[in-house]
This record gives C-alpha cells, sequence and structure tokens, in this order.
C-alpha cells in the first residue's frame, strides 16, 4: 500500500499535457451507437467481438447473444467506408485523425482469419494504411491464430500481443498493440504490485509498442493511475467519460 500511495501522490505531476491520451473503445458494440460514439471521442480504437456463422461475420460478445442483423459489415465496414467517401479518404472532418479497429475473434481463431483476409482484400483503401495513410488499421486480438504464422497475412493484418509471449523479429513487425489482463497485477481496489504493471510498459516499450490492460475499473482514480503507469492506451467502456477526465 505504500508503494501505491506513493505512486498516487506523484501521478498529479504525470497527467499529460497536450498530448491526447489514446482511448480504447471496449466491447464498442454494446454501446447506443457503435463506432460513432468512439469517432466522436477521437478513439485511438474501437472493439468489435465477432464470431463465423454460417458465413457471416457476427458482432457479439457470446455466440448466444448474436443475431443476423449485427454483423461486422452492418455496424462497422459499410459505415466506414461511407465516412471515408464524405470525408474525401479521411474518417472524420480531422484529415490528421486515424483509428484502428481492433477485432476479437472469440472462436475458430484461424478459420475466422482466413476469412477476414478475403473479406478485407477488395477494402484495402479503407483498411490498408500503405493504400491511405488514413485508413483504419485493422488489429486482431482473441484468437490470433500461430504466432509463427502472423507473417503470411497480409501487411494490413496487425495483432494484439501479450507481454509474456516470445515473438522473433518478424512477429513484432505484426504487433500493433500489447494488452493484459489488469488483474494479473492489481485488485479491483487499485491493490497490488503496481510496479509489475510498469514492468509491463517497460517491456512493450522496448518492442516500440504502445501498450493497454484490459478489464481494469472503469473508474477515474484507475484511469489516472494506468496513465502515471505509462499505459499508452486507457482501455474503458465510458469513453465519452474517459476522455472528459483527460481534458
Amino acid at each position: 500500500m505504500k508503494r501505491l500511495s506513493a505512486l498516487l501522490f506523484v501521478m498529479s505531476f504525470l497527467l499529460p499535457g497536450e498530448a491526447q491520451v489514446k482511448i480504447h473503445a471496449h466491447n464498442d458494440y454494446a454501446k447506443k451507437n457503435p463506432l460513432f460514439d468512439a469517432l466522436q471521442v477521437n478513439a485511438y480504437s474501437i472493439e468489435a467481438d465477432i464470431f463465423l456463422v454460417r458465413g457471416e461475420l457476427l458482432v457479439a460478445h457470446t455466440m448466444k447473444e448474436t443475431k443476423k442483423k449485427k454483423t461486422l459489415s452492418s455496424l462497422y465496414i459499410n459505415p466506414i467506408i461511407q465516412l471515408f467517401k464524405k470525408y474525401n479518404g479521411a474518417i472524420s472532418p480531422d484529415s490528421t485523425y486515424k483509428t484502428s479497429l481492433l477485432i476479437d475473434i472469440k472462436t475458430n481463431g484461424k478459420e475466422v482469419l482466413h476469412e477476414l483476409v478475403r473479406f478485407f482484400e477488395p477494402l484495402r483503401s479503407y483498411f490498408d494504411r500503405s493504400v491511405n495513410p488514413l485508413a483504419v488499421q485493422l488489429i486482431i486480438s482473441g484468437g490470433r491464430g500461430p504466432i509463427t504464422e502472423w507473417k503470411d497475412y497480409p501487411s494490413y493484418i496487425f495483432f494484439d500481443a501479450r507481454p509474456f509471449e516470445e515473438y522473433d523479429s518478424e512477429a513484432k513487425g505484426k504487433i500493433a498493440m500489447v494488452s493484459d489482463n489488469y488483474y494479473k497485477y492489481l485488485s479491483r481496489t487499485n491493490a497490488g504490485d503496481v510496479a509489475k504493471l510498469t514492468e509491463v510498459v517497460k517491456k512493450a516499450h522496448e518492442w516500440n509498442k504502445p501498450v493497454r490492460f484490459w478489464g481494469s475499473p472503469d473508474t477515474e482514480a484507475t484511469w489516472k493511475l494506468l496513465n502515471a503507469c505509462g499505459a499508452d492506451i486507457i482501455n474503458t467502456d465510458l469513453p465519452a467519460a474517459c476522455r472528459a477526465f483527460f481534458k
């Protein structure tokens, strides 16, 4: 607790100044206005959990919650394409703003990955930054397939890494961010060894990758703590409140 108290004392001096804190819109599809609410706060990354059901990529947290009308296309891909057309190759009126779509594959990772490649190949002008620098970056989480095969996927497919996994140089080139479970290090009351959080941050930064902790309490105290520990991306179900807090 002494270590935590000391860190909390220091944190007031470590809040960001001009640099905008990166926000990950967790389970964005569960919000009233999927995609658009996240874009309003310039979310760094937007999360969609998916299942492949009879050839359709459906968005839901569990298989029981899947619905035919809630497809990856209807909730995300089609609106993203419409926005790019509206804003002449950008996803918003702010031509400096870029975001990522983090696709969390819930089951059958390798099969779904192959389907995603087939699905996105004709859409590279919207999802490949080598074609369009403002394109939405695709990040695969959850069922990510064998790490040794990441290099075999197209250049516009990136992955959500883990700090405890081993990566060679080719695999590291496919990493977009490093993520881990907050509760491996701290409890719901933020009690625990804060130094372990900073160790994860240090490792990710040695790889030159941003880091986020999922599952953390959605409170101002925790957002402040993570920011002070050096977490580049704040994982939240409350993106608007989180953005307002860091303004």
